[in-house]
């Protein structure tokens, strides 16, 4: 790969490690330069430009990073589209997520040109959230670099999977000793409940008794009986020997005490057993309160069918200090009655919004997103890529004749909001759109009800594409090299958009931001069809 500042006539098809800014032209990093760009460039007085022109021994970024995230990835994980020469990886399921730390540090030590970042081993990870990202420093990898590291993979297999989440059936017991408050079972119960759930689990059955060895056999055999496939007790005591109520009850039903005590604070007085496949867990104290605490992990393992006996137990030290003090940030937040909030996963929040409140003047008679267009009506079309897409929701902005457009798109689920001032144009209709975001979203696509021939796959890769740490923070589409529809923008510009006017929507803030814009070029056409007259509905059809 040549690196370097290149006269023009040298520089047809490198890629341009710097932004250009010259009259009228506005070239952003990563750019692959043609023949038209370097006549513009000319025209514009520029002479040379600093870039980055491949050899045929180079792979691109992109074919990189996507190889190597494809030849890691194994069950339950997918990768992203690739983009800048990064490829993210994403959780099928909730479940525990597994990396091979060893194939992963072989991986990163062969070359700087590449990188894979993960998070930690045996976190738990909820449905799409992002688990790790494979990273090209550079332009392109050495296809000597590309051969070692294609060795390194076939000789380790995936390095990453995610081992699901099962929906186990799973009974607590508790026990009860004179004075035990009824408030403090009930809120255990609760508690209990959301983390069994949270794991994809059912509490399926919560039993009561006296805090003895006979009593709880008795609770434990009628468990059984009720089908639990995993039984919890919590005592009304603490367990502080191996002879304790709790494991004495487990042995005399049958069952085998397999390991007591873990080095975790909170959660040091846990007890693993089994009776017969069954496994049983007794509690520690701390699993009364929703903050996390050593039974989580352990639990979470459980149901996700990875091993958890003495060594994996004992080998939880480093990192197991939980117990908040005042040098550490306290992210387990929430009242006793409320579960902390879990981590917010790698994928960012984005909302999309469909735009479709206009008026339709250029098609006549006819509101042109009511059209049938392939059996359904055009803006059913647009709703549709935004729920096929990994949007967290959608909102539909009505105007005109929004009683029938709210009938073409049915009971699809979306967010219906009204724009009182439609006849205004697009920019009202995306002020009401944005107002009405839920709190805490990162962005949000823009949607035109009139464009049928997006699809929830092209959305996915603008939403792929965006990162406004990494300067991409106005995602928009193109198709051989032109500018299309959606756009997705990062929620900083929201309040801008709430101060547009007229009928331009809110265009003319990519051109006030072009440092932060991130062009992706896409698979079809579609982002450039938009359907304003008869003859275009026609040329659709025609097309088909």
């Amino acid at each position: 790969m040549i690196f370097g500042a290149l006269p023009l006539d040298q520089a047809e098809g490198a890629i341009l490690a710097h932004a250009v800014k010259a009259e009228g032209i506005a070239f952003k990093k990563g750019r692959r330069l043609s023949a038209d760009d370097l006549n513009q460039l000319a025209s514009a007085g520029v002479t040379e430009v600093t870039v980055a022109k491949l050899g045929t021994d180079d792979i691109h970024e992109d074919t990189a990073a996507a190889r190597i995230a494809e030849a890691a990835a194994g069950p339950v994980v997918s990768c992203g589209p690739a983009f800048t020469g990064r490829v993210n990886l994403f959780a099928d399921a909730a479940g525990v997520f597994v990396a091979d730390k060893l194939g992963i540090d072989r991986l990163n030590g062969i070359d700087e040109a590449v990188t894979i970042a993960t998070l930690p081993h045996l976190a738990a990870v909820q449905a799409g959230q992002m688990v790790a990202t494979v990273k090209i420093i550079p332009f392109a990898v050495a296809r000597p670099v590309m051969d070692l590291v294609s060795a390194v993979l076939t000789a380790s297999g995936p390095l990453l999977r995610v081992a699901e989440f099962q929906p186990l059936r799973i009974a607590l017991i508790q026990t009860q000793l004179p004075g035990t408050a009824t408030k403090v079972l009930d809120k255990t119960t609760q508690v209990t409940e959301r983390r069994v759930t949270s794991v994809g689990g059912k509490l399926v059955a919560e039993r009561r008794c006296a805090h003895d060895a006979p009593a709880l056999v008795r609770t434990l055999s009628a468990m059984l009986d009720h089908g639990a496939q995993m039984i919890l007790i919590a005592g009304a005591s603490a367990i502080t020997d191996r002879h304790d109520v709790l494991p004495a009850a487990i042995e005399q039903a049958g069952g085998d005490v397999e390991h007591f005590g873990m080095p975790v604070d909170p959660g040091n007085l846990l007890l693993t057993a089994r009776i017969g496949d069954v496994p049983v867990l007794g509690l520690p104290g701390c699993a009364r309160s929703p903050k996390l605490n050593g039974f989580d992990w352990v639990l979470q393992r459980q149901v996700a069918g990875l091993p958890i006996g003495r060594d994996e137990i004992m080998g939880l030290g480093v990192g197991g200090l939980l117990t908040e003090i005042p040098t550490r940030p306290q992210p387990r937040s929430g009242t006793p009655e409320e579960p902390a909030a879990t981590a917010a996963d790698g994928r960012p929040r984005i909302a999309a919004i469909v735009l479709a409140a206009g008026q339709s003047r250029r098609m006549g008679a006819t509101n042109k997103l009511t059209a049938p267009v392939d059996g359904k009506p055009m803006v059913a079309h647009a709703v549709d890529a935004a729920l096929a897409s990994s949007v967290a929701n959608v909102v539909v902005v009505t105007g005109h004749q929004a009683a029938e457009v709210r009938a073409a798109i049915g009971d699809r689920p979306v967010d219906f909001v009204e724009n009182p001032d439609f006849a205004e144009g697009l920019s009202a209709s995306l002020k009401v759109g944005v107002a009405v975001l839920p709190e805490g979203v990162d962005g949000a696509v823009v949607c035109l009800g009139d464009m049928p021939r997006v699809t929830g796959a092209d959305l996915d890769r603008l939403i792929g594409a965006f990162n406004p740490l990494e300067g991409r923070a106005i995602v928009v589409p193109t198709w051989n090299g032109k500018r299309g529809n959606p756009v997705l923008w990062d929620s900083r510009f929201f309040p801008a958009m709430g101060d547009l006017s007229g009928d331009v929507g809110a265009k003319h803030l990519i051109g006030e931001n072009e440092e932060v814009v991130a062009e992706v070029p896409m698979d079809q056409a579609g982002v450039l069809l938009d359907v304003d007259t008869p003859d275009a509905l026609a040329r659709l059809e025609t097309a088909d």
